[in-house]
């Protein structure tokens, strides 16, 4: 593409009260503000091979959320849910000043709902929203939802009681491995991305092998949430990740639906060839799409959207 980021890539701190949600910035500093969110065992660095591909005239901010990358972690005894990250992501967007921006979200675990669901709870706030192999909500079968809360205290439970020297410490190279293996959709040299913001040296533990989120939504809570989102939305599934068909009817009839929600609203949804980390592994197949969709919605954003003051928190 011709219209990239030259700018230097830049740290980003923001004070939240348990600690910092750290992060990266793209663009100049009074561009068009978009958020970056990566997905649930990702950090900030998902979006370091494609922000670079995208148009030059926007302010990308990509997060680590909180206990990933470089963010700092919960305090000990709180869950990891999608409610809380979307509570971190109000404090982010408070703290830059933003009160219009678009959104890019990858995934988000099993429930794939933070960019969804802020969106729909703060809907004068988001103009655009891109969603990468994401549906946005994946709705729980209501008969499953007190069983996927039992499990996720009864893990949580279960890693608090290890002591310190029995928590998983790994070499760079078995983290790498661990990573790859939880991960096959990402390259090798993927693994290292994430691996720059997603290690502390001498203590590399993995709190990923216990957290399962525990809020979960019915079907018809989750299109109705979908149905509260005034942002154009741009869905791109990819045809060997979330866009592949599903073998257990069910679970495929619920992705019809939502799928069928956003077209009935005249929103966008395109499959593309590639897997899961296909916008982190090839860029290119993704950003032509991503680019002229915002350059689609630019009508809708003017500067009097975004504060001046955006690096009160760079570090």
């Amino acid at each position: 593409m011709s219209s990239t980021v030259k700018q230097a890539v830049s740290e980003l701190s923001v004070p939240v009260p348990w600690g910092e949600i750290r992060g990266k910035v793209w663009g100049p500093d009074h561009g068009r503000p978009v958020l970056c969110l990566h997905g649930w065992a990702d950090n900030c660095g998902t979006f370091n091979t494609l922000i670079p591909l995208l148009p030059k005239e926007c302010r990308y901010v990509a997060v680590d959320l909180a206990g990933h990358g470089r963010s700092s972690h919960r305090p000990p005894g709180v869950f990891y849910s999608f409610p809380a990250y979307v509570a971190d992501v109000r404090r982010v967007v408070d703290g830059l000043q933003w009160t219009k921006f678009s959104i890019i979200g990858h995934s988000m675990g099993e429930s794939h709902t933070l960019s969804l669901c802020f969106s729909a709870l703060f809907p004068e706030m988001v103009d655009t929203l891109i969603l990468l192999d994401a549906y946005g909500f994946m709705p729980t079968d209501l008969k499953e939802i007190s069983k996927v809360m039992r499990q996720g205290m009864d893990e949580m439970i279960q890693f608090e009681k290890k002591t310190e020297e029995n928590k998983r410490v790994y070499t760079y190279e078995r983290a790498v491995e661990r990573l790859l293996a939880a991960n096959p959709t990402l390259s090798e040299q993927s693994a290292h991305i994430l691996l720059e913001r997603g290690l502390v040296q001498y203590m590399c533990v993995s709190l990923y092998d216990f957290q399962k989120n525990i809020v979960r939504m019915t079907v018809e809570q989750s299109l109705e949430m979908q149905s509260m989102i005034q942002a154009s939305v741009l869905v791109v599934l990819a045809d060997k990740g979330f866009g592949a068909p599903s073998s257990e009817s069910n679970r495929q009839k619920i992705i019809s639906a939502l799928l069928q929600g956003y077209r009935d609203r005249n929103h966008t949804v395109l499959t593309v060839t590639g897997d899961h980390h296909i916008h982190l592994n090839d860029p290119e197949v993704v950003a032509p799409l991503v680019s002229d969709f915002l350059h689609a919605s630019d009508n809708q954003y003017t500067h009097t959207h975004t504060h001046t003051h955006t690096d009160t928190f760079l570090l």
